[in-house]
């Protein structure tokens, strides 16, 4: 089945895409939420009217998000954390640290859009991280876990 997605959602695509999901998924969990709409053919017809005034505005916002990610990826970001004997911290690093950390460097990024690379952060240390800025913009950030 043939759906028009309205916003991102996660491994199956972004906001107005047009995607191909198996029946039961679209019926029971993308159009009740609603997540997408069923693509009819009027509705195919005002995506490509809508994609086409947004083309303009998109290219700006991708050199937007270009910018962005190009600040950042030449600084490592530092999060503090309370540690214990040989460097394991007390919890683990998440995601909310991470967009706090690149926030107070003055860049706005959602937490959703920030994935950490292997398992959970329990030691101190220094890891990356996968940001999506921008659709088409994914940048790997390094950060490092330093003790408070």
């Amino acid at each position: 089945m043939e759906v028009i997605l309205k916003q991102d959602v996660e491994h199956v695509g972004y906001a107005n895409d047009l995607v191909k999901v198996k029946e039961g998924y679209a019926r029971n969990f993308l159009l009740p939420r609603g997540l997408a709409v069923s693509a009819t053919e009027s509705q195919k017809k005002q995506l490509a009217e809508t994609l086409k005034q947004r083309a303009h505005k998109e290219t700006k916002i991708k050199d937007e998000a270009n910018k962005m990610a190009e600040g950042l990826t030449d600084k490592t970001l530092k999060i503090g954390a309370k540690a214990g004997e040989g460097g394991k911290i007390f919890g683990s690093v998440n995601t909310i640290q991470i967009a706090d950390a690149i926030r107070a460097l003055g860049f706005e990024v959602d937490r959703k859009h920030i994935k950490l690379k292997g398992e959970a952060i329990k030691n101190l240390g220094s890891y990356e991280a996968e940001v999506t800025f921008h659709r088409d913009v994914v940048r790997t950030i390094a950060f490092e876990v330093v003790e408070e």
